[in-house]
C-alpha cells in the first residue's frame, strides 16, 4: 500500500489517535491485517505499518542463529520497542505513552504518508522539518535522484 499525505489528529486522553478515514478506507483486513505495528523510526518519528507489511519486512531479514552483530543490534532495537495496535470500532488505536513521551507528543499529532508507513510527529517538529525541507528541495531531489540510480546500477551487476 502506498501512503501519502499530511494529516493532523489530537491524541485524546487514553493515548487513542484516530487512523485517518482516508487511510482506513483503503485498508483491506485480508490483504493488510486487521492492525499495525508502531515503533520508533531511524528519524526520531514515530513509524506505523500495516500488520503484515511489518510481519512480511520482519520475515525478509532472515533467521539465523548466528545473526551479524550489526543485525543483533537492529533486531533488538526494533522488535523490543516495536508494539502491535488493533483499532477500535472508531478507527482508532492505542499509542504506548512511552513512545510518545520518547517523540515529545502531548495531545496534537501529525500523521505522514511515507510511501510504505506512516510517521507520527508533534506539529511543531513537522513545520520545522518541512520548511527546512522545502528551503533544500532542490539539493533533496538531486541527492534522491543520484541514490536512485546506484541503487538502479548495484541491482544490474
Amino acid at each position: 500500500m502506498l501512503f501519502t499525505g499530511e494529516y493532523e489528529h489530537t491524541i485524546d486522553a487514553k493515548q487513542r489517535m484516530a487512523i485517518p478515514a482516508e487511510i482506513r478506507a483503503r485498508l483491506d483486513p485480508k490483504v493488510h491485517g486487521a492492525g499495525f505495528y508502531v515503533a520508533p523510526g531511524p528519524n526520531g518519528a514515530l513509524w506505523i505499518w500495516p500488520e503484515r507489511t511489518f510481519e512480511e519486512m520482519a520475515a525478509a531479514m532472515g533467521r539465523s542463529l548466528l545473526p551479524a552483530e550489526e543485525m543483533m543490534a537492529f533486531e533488538e532495537m526494533l522488535f523490543s520497542q516495536a508494539r502491535h495496535m488493533v483499532p477500535d470500532k472508531a478507527g482508532r488505536v492505542r499509542l504506548p505513552e512511552r513512545l510518545l513521551r520518547l517523540i515529545g507528543v502531548e495531545q496534537g499529532i501529525v500523521i505522514l504518508g511515507v510511501k510504505d508507513h506512516l510517521e507520527l510527529r508533534p506539529p511543531s517538529v513537522w513545520e520545522d522539518r518541512r520548511e527546512q525541507n522545502l528551503a533544500k528541495h532542490a539539493e533533496i531531489v538531486l541527492q534522491a535522484r543520484r541514490a536512485h540510480e546506484e541503487q538502479r546500477r548495484g541491482e544490474s551487476e
